[in-house]
């Protein structure tokens, strides 16, 4: 039975000619809409929050790989300078910052000499393997089987040498800095080795000069420039301690340059 007024008792409305409006139907209209309009807007805050939290640190512990590339001839002569004569640097250490989105971020190689790049690293790094196997080829010693584990072993002194500077800010508390910076810092060690082996390609008995040479001036560039990226991200200061380390990562070098510059006795290890 309905009502003089078209509902029926349970207070369900009925349209005009009688038929009843299924149950659910009210959500089709305008409250659809709020509804959908506020998951929407609540997934989106959600996602959009993870995006920029993920997207942080990535830019935090990777950074923007095009930065390490953007690099010219004047960068690359002077960065060269102060890798193989680190001593003769009379400037400072500090990288530029400039004001980006009302924040702080450093300027591109092409604007500041001690910025990172990962240009000179990977032609570096190319050209120890080709004058490595070219020594190769002088001793009667070259096989592609020898060129392909001369370029696994580069790798693996790049990683080593990587490990070591990032461990080492572990170890004192700073996790902080981007590793594409670390991969640079420990690619330049190649362009030390690209001179001692070129040298023993030349004359033989340069390389017992060249390899200690070249090994010193690594250590100091890494001293210098982990130096400063650690008063730069280390909380806490323990001086006796950051001496500690910082002489070890000098010292380490000699073992993994020696390792690497142990080419035509045994290509293998």
């Amino acid at each position: 039975m309905y009502d003089n007024i078209g509902n029926q008792p349970g207070g369900t409305r009925l349209p005009a000619n009688g038929q009843q409006i299924p149950f659910g139907s009210a959500f089709s209209g305008a409250g659809s809409g709020l509804i959908r309009g506020g998951l929407g807007a609540y997934g989106e805050k959600i996602l959009g929050s993870s995006s920029e939290y993920v997207q942080s640190n990535i830019s935090r512990y990777f950074s923007d790989p095009q930065y390490y590339f953007q690099v010219n001839d004047h960068y690359v002569r002077n960065k060269l300078k102060v890798v193989l004569f680190p001593f003769l640097h009379r400037g400072h250490w500090t990288r530029i910052t400039e004001p980006v989105g009302g924040r702080l971020s450093y300027k591109p190689p092409i604007y500041d000499i001690n910025a990172p790049d990962l240009y000179i690293p990977f032609m570096a790094f190319g050209t120890y393997v080709i004058l490595a196997g070219f020594l190769l080829g002088l001793h009667g010693k070259f096989t592609p089987e020898a060129l392909n584990w001369l370029f696994i072993k580069g790798l693996v002194g790049w990683f080593l040498q990587v490990s070591l500077l990032k461990m080492s800010l572990f170890s004192l508390g700073s996790g902080e800095a981007p590793l594409l910076d670390i991969v640079a810092y420990a690619g330049y060690t190649f362009t030390g080795m690209c001179m001692a082996v070129f040298g023993k390609i030349v004359w033989s008995y340069s390389y017992y000069f060249l390899m200690p040479w070249t090994c010193l001036c690594m250590g100091i560039f890494l001293v210098k420039t982990m130096k400063r990226v650690l008063f730069a991200e280390v909380r806490t200061y323990d001086s006796s301690r950051h001496h500690y380390l910082l002489l070890f990562i000098a010292v380490a070098q000699l073992p993994l340059y020696v390792w690497l510059g142990n080419i035509s006795m045994n290509w293998l290890f």
